[in-house]
């Protein structure tokens, strides 16, 4: 039996440009790239050289303070390019991808009869570890630590993001695989968040269901975590997204890495938006251009509206993201557009703007943010579109003047950047919510952590 939780703060955003429910498979890509900026507080130390062949699954570097996480090739191919920046940290690694993939495959593990501890060797040497991610701090779980619960959000309420039950038409195994297992890693509960009775995960056993309805964030797995079992001091939970979930199964039921997404290919700037069968890494041009993206005045950003980033046209898929999207670059600026009514833009006050008069009305928007930077001004917004038990307000400005007693006593040991994704996006002051937050949790876990 499912248990409710129903948001009432938040904003949801309608977007024109939704991803039709179709799915075709993505050109093979000729290169794959890992952005090492995916894996955030991770130190690389490379275990193949430049030029060196690689199979599907093999491990490419490992994490300095941890070697048994490693860090393995989406495809087989050969390693191309090791990209270096300052101190010679790297950047990111190409592979250019064999015709014929190989795999590495690792004898299968009776994961029903395992124990905690050989799961967890089996995830680090098949490269599934880093889908793990833990809180606090958003980055990839310590595996020395044995998390109090387990969440994961099957209900996607980001503007415009994929599907998550259409993207995982067929993979009950591989979910009930991995979800089992990783029910052996925590002495608490694996908490499993979907939005309708029907969704392909409410079936699965050894799983505490929880059916969440509302508006954006209600989707996002802090706002479940808050609702459901919040963390405080000296607690950590783990998080997993459902596409991860899939890889992690795959490799417990077959043995081998199986880098593969289902993406949403979403945005006005798309003239048949669909989802696309392709491979982490991948060039995004692979599919982009399929679906008839202009190449005039459009972005397109890696991830969703909200907490993606900005990428070109000639970017790679990133790690953890299953939806692409382009909208029109916003690099016109209206005349006296402050002072006058508005009618296409999305708005959660009732000045100057009507979109709270047609709440199923879809929008087309660009990334024009129709202002400037300025010193924060307390007006009580956020508060309206913040589901979670915490000041926002109070929270960014114990970030910006770093000050660690204010930091943990308001909560930063509960969220994520994306948490604030939606306070970012209604900003009249333009400040960059998620970044503030970011460097906050770098610094409690530089001096606490």
């Amino acid at each position: 039996m499912s248990k409710d939780i129903r948001i009432k703060k938040g904003l949801n955003i309608n977007l024109v440009g939704a991803a039709e429910h179709t799915l075709s498979k993505a050109v093979l890509s000729n290169v794959y790239a890992i952005d090492l900026h995916d894996f955030h507080g991770i130190t690389p130390k490379m275990l193949v050289k430049q030029g060196a062949e690689v199979k599907a699954g093999e491990a490419l570097f490992y994490n300095k303070n941890n070697e048994q996480m490693l860090f393995v090739s989406p495809v087989s191919g050969e390693l191309v390019e090791i990209n270096r920046g300052a101190r010679r940290r790297i950047l990111t690694l190409k592979i250019l991808a064999d015709k014929e993939q190989a795999s590495l495959e690792h004898s299968k593990l009776n994961f029903k009869e395992a124990s905690a501890t050989e799961i967890k060797e089996y995830l680090l040497k098949g490269g599934c570890w880093p889908f793990i991610k833990q809180r606090p701090y958003d980055i990839i779980a310590n595996p020395d630590l044995n998390p109090k619960a387990i969440f994961v959000s099957a209900y996607a309420t980001a503007p415009l993001a994929a599907d998550i039950d259409f993207a995982l038409q067929g993979k009950e195994a591989e979910l009930q695989a991995a979800l089992t297992a990783l029910g052996k890693l925590t002495p608490g509960k694996v908490h499993v968040s979907v939005g309708t009775k029907n969704s392909i995960m409410s079936g699965l056993e050894g799983i505490t269901l929880h059916r969440v309805s509302g508006p954006h964030p209600a989707g996002l797995v802090g706002t479940q975590i808050n609702k459901i079992d919040p963390i405080n001091k000296g607690e950590t939970v783990w998080t997993v997204s459902p596409q991860d979930l899939v890889i992690i199964g795959e490799l417990l039921l077959t043995g081998k890495f199986n880098a593969e997404r289902v993406v949403a290919l979403a945005g006005s700037s798309v003239k048949a938006p669909k989802y696309y069968k392709t491979k982490i890494g991948t060039e995004i041009a692979t599919f982009l251009y399929a679906s008839g993206v202009s190449e005039e005045n459009s972005r397109v950003i890696n991830g969703d509206v909200l907490t993606g980033s900005k990428s070109r046209q000639d970017g790679y898929l990133g790690y953890y993201n299953n939806t692409v999207t382009a909208i029109p670059e916003g690099d016109d600026y209206e005349f006296f557009g402050w002072n006058k009514p508005v009618f296409n833009k999305v708005s959660n006050t009732r000045a100057l703007t009507f979109s709270w008069l047609m709440p199923k009305k879809k929008y087309d928007l660009d990334t024009n943010t129709n202002g400037e930077h300025r010193a924060f001004v307390v007006t009580g917004q956020y508060e309206e579109v913040f589901p979670l038990d915490i000041y926002p307000m109070q929270l960014l400005k114990a970030c910006m003047v770093k000050d660690l007693d204010e930091m943990e006593q308001l909560g930063l040991y509960e969220v994520a950047p994306e948490d604030f994704s939606l306070t970012e996006f209604i900003c009249i002051s333009k400040q960059p919510h998620q970044q503030i937050i970011r460097e906050g949790l770098d610094l409690l876990l530089q001096e606490i952590g």
